[in-house]
């Protein structure tokens, strides 16, 4: 199989992203991993973390077409506003954070990257800088022009869409539409079948209320909206299973024989999947036209610069990402 590059994104440079692209130097890769990062920032933090790490210089124009050897990595120079103190926040590095997902971004959409790996951003210090800023998937969306895309979370075994993600619990029921439901059901079943190369996805589907509404007595968007929607979708061949009771949809009984769990809040799906499989958990973008996945926890500030850190999460956010783009049709 023909390498292919990847980009790796370290986030918040005050966070344990820089640290966690150190230590996976010392990991062989199958494919050309290049890291879109301050070079100064890999250097400081290599000092105080006791590793031994050869950054190599790569640039837009002269990109490797082999794996970095072993404990080293590749480098496209992104330079900070202001040098960092590991574990402190800094508002007017935000823009760095930004334009290193930028170029991730924009060098897959051009075909330099087949996907970009992304460590932890902090939203908070973002949006302090003056620089309105919800999330990576939000970011990434604007970037490519996509019109909806959809957070799924995945470990070993299990696999939780979202139709809704950031919002407050008393917003959820007016945001499952008709609409929204059916497009995040579209992209999650396309991206099933040509991103994970699974021919016909089973998708099980979460009801939005307890007991999946039973029968009307406890909310009615399962008889008006969640079981037409898929009744509709089903006449189109989809395998969906549904409404069910988020409660008992999470059991071995359900979850042996189907590709992905479509919960419709976050707090409804990902609480098990976190449980299942924490530090071993990769976040994938899906509906996007380039290949994203990302780490399952946040910047960890306080263990930035301690080497109390393991790269479990990002090891597989990277191989679900060379696995997306050999299925990728």
């Amino acid at each position: 199989m023909k390498p292919r590059r990847f980009a790796l994104t370290p986030g918040e440079p005050a966070g344990i992203g820089p640290d966690l692209c150190l230590l996976l130097a010392s990991q062989p890769q199958p494919h050309p991993l290049i890291a879109i990062t301050s070079r100064d920032l890999l250097l400081e933090r290599a000092a105080q973390l006791g590793v031994a790490v050869d950054l190599l210089p790569v640039t837009l124009e002269q990109l490797p077409t082999e794996p970095a050897p072993a404990n080293s990595l590749y480098v496209w120079d992104t330079p900070l506003a202001k040098p960092v103190i590991s574990g402190q926040l800094d508002q007017a590095n935000a823009a760095f954070v930004l334009q290193t997902l930028t170029r991730a971004g924009h060098g897959c959409l051009d075909g330099h990257f087949a996907g970009m790996i992304t460590a932890p951003v902090h939203k908070g210090v973002i949006n302090d800088s003056g620089i309105a800023f919800s999330g990576h998937t939000e970011f990434l969306a604007d970037l490519t022009h996509t019109e909806q895309v959809v957070m799924m979370l995945a470990t070993h075994g299990l696999r939780v869409a979202l139709v809704t993600t950031h919002l407050p619990l008393r917003e959820i029921a007016d945001a499952i539409t008709v609409e929204r439901l059916e497009r995040v059901t579209r992209i999650l079943h396309a991206d099933l079948q040509h991103k994970f190369g699974i021919a016909r996805p089973r998708i099980l589907v979460c009801g939005l209320n307890p007991h999946a509404g039973e029968g009307g007595h406890l909310g009615r968007e399962e008889i008006d909206i969640i079981e037409p929607t898929l009744e509709r979708l089903r006449t189109e061949g989809m395998d969906l299973r549904g409404p069910l009771p988020a409660d008992t949809l999470f059991t071995p009984k359900y979850l042996e024989h189907c590709d992905a769990v479509l919960a419709m809040y976050h707090d409804q799906g990902l609480p098990v999947l976190k449980y299942k499989g924490f530090g071993a958990a990769v976040n994938v973008t899906l509906g996007l036209p380039i290949i994203r996945t990302s780490v399952d926890h946040g910047t960890a500030l306080d263990l930035a610069g301690s080497g109390k850190i393991d790269t479990g999460s990002l090891q597989v956010a990277l191989e679900t990402a060379y696995q997306m783009a050999e299925n990728r049709i």
